[in-house]
């Protein structure tokens, strides 16, 4: 038997076939990649049903024990990505082609970089492992008539796996706070430009003047009432700009039940009454803000809740980073940063695959001026200590 046959590559259709503990050896400290967070989103039928998004995960296995893993789906659009394809999309479907369905390996509605090539410690540097992954891979997609595979917000070493095998890579920004050791607030804004913190000391002024008060909460201290408003908040939003929210109420229920010691609810009072909440995620060194949303509008309450109050939870709990979320050059003057974060992309149709290729070279060049264009507009008196150097986004321990 030689070595590629000593793996065996496995497809399944949801995340409860996999065992939970082996499932959790290889995912680390990333609470996106965790068990419960996959289950979450297929249990509460976000993914899955008519949502477009049909779970199929890679796994292989040495002697029936599971060495590695993928957290992939089919898709039958390209919502709740965040890497935007619709144009490659349209430009395939016009030549005849179907781009529908593809293959993804992402965190369904979460643009947050970490592992997607998930391999045991002791099988990192066998490369017939990789090399099984990335023939059934891409064997899946000739069978099945994929249109090709796209990995999304990788962290290195699975950016490596793909950069390695040739794979089209697609560069992007996001912007991440980062906690020097902060003793405390002051600290923190004393190492911004005049101007910045003067306008972040107007803000949050603003909010107290407007007779607002906050509080935090962890998962276990929230109780059925605040997850209540905290979802009406949430769809609430979405309603406000005529969309339908990717999650249900049961998907943050399930959060609740299995995660609690990974979530950190902040709510906003007024007068008695709760009036707006913002939900993060954390785990693994880094703070996620992911979701929120009102139920009355107040001037300057979105920043307090969704960036000044996360920033201060992770000075409290020697958090290292906070990600605020996708887009958003309005976070640069709040103490956020850019970094790289990237996409990698293998087509089935080689003319096509040499079309995309074309294309993001030239974005690569758009993309590097609008780096240099936010560096230079730092908020702080001098470069803020490893904020400038760019790099693939995630850093948390594993």
């Amino acid at each position: 038997m030689n070595d590629k046959q000593y793996f065996i590559c496995v497809w399944h259709r949801e995340i409860h076939d996999f065992d939970a503990t082996a499932w959790q050896s290889l995912a680390g400290t990333h609470p996106f990649l965790s068990f419960f967070m996959l289950q979450a989103f297929e249990s509460s039928g976000a993914v899955g049903g008519n949502s477009g998004w049909y779970p199929h995960h890679l796994a292989v296995y040495r002697q029936q024990q599971l060495v590695a893993a993928m957290p992939m789906y089919l898709k039958t659009h390209s919502y709740g990505e965040y890497v935007f394809d619709w144009a490659w999309a349209e430009a395939f479907e016009g030549a005849g082609g179907q781009y529908y369905p593809k293959l993804i390996s992402a965190i369904p509605f979460s643009p947050v970089t970490g592992p997607r090539v998930l391999v045991r410690e002791d099988c990192v540097h066998q490369p017939d492992l990789l090399a099984c992954m990335l023939d059934s891979v891409q064997t899946l997609c000739v069978q099945h008539s994929l249109s090709g595979v796209h990995i999304l917000f990788p962290d290195q070493q699975s950016a490596a796996w793909c950069a390695d095998h040739g794979w089209l890579r697609r560069e992007g920004v996001q912007f991440r706070w980062e906690n020097h050791a902060y003793t405390d607030w002051e600290q923190f804004l004393a190492t911004l430009s005049h101007d910045k913190r003067k306008k972040i000391r107007q803000e949050r002024k603003k909010v107290a003047q407007q007779g607002v008060v906050c509080r935090v909460l962890d998962g276990h201290q929230a109780t059925e009432n605040d997850w209540d408003l905290f979802y009406r908040c949430y769809c609430n939003t979405y309603a406000m700009h005529n969309s339908q929210p990717y999650l249900n109420a049961d998907f943050f229920k399930v959060l609740v039940q299995t995660m609690p010691e990974h979530l950190a609810l902040f709510i906003a009072t007024h007068e008695g009454q709760d009036v707006a909440a913002s939900l993060c995620v954390h785990g693994g060194g880094t703070l996620y803000g992911r979701y929120w949303g009102a139920l009355k509008d107040f001037s300057c309450l979105h920043f307090e809740l969704c960036y000044y109050l996360p920033q201060q939870f992770c000075i409290t709990h020697g958090i290292q980073y906070f990600e605020g979320g996708a887009q958003g050059v309005h976070k640069l003057a709040r103490g956020f940063m850019p970094y790289t974060t990237c996409s990698y992309h293998w087509l089935e149709n080689a003319d096509f695959q040499a079309s995309v290729a074309r294309f993001l070279s030239r974005e690569a060049g758009n993309m590097q001026a609008y780096v240099t264009e936010l560096e230079e507009r730092s908020p702080y008196k001098t470069a803020a200590p490893s904020a400038l150097g760019l790099q693939d986004g995630y850093h948390g321990t594993s």
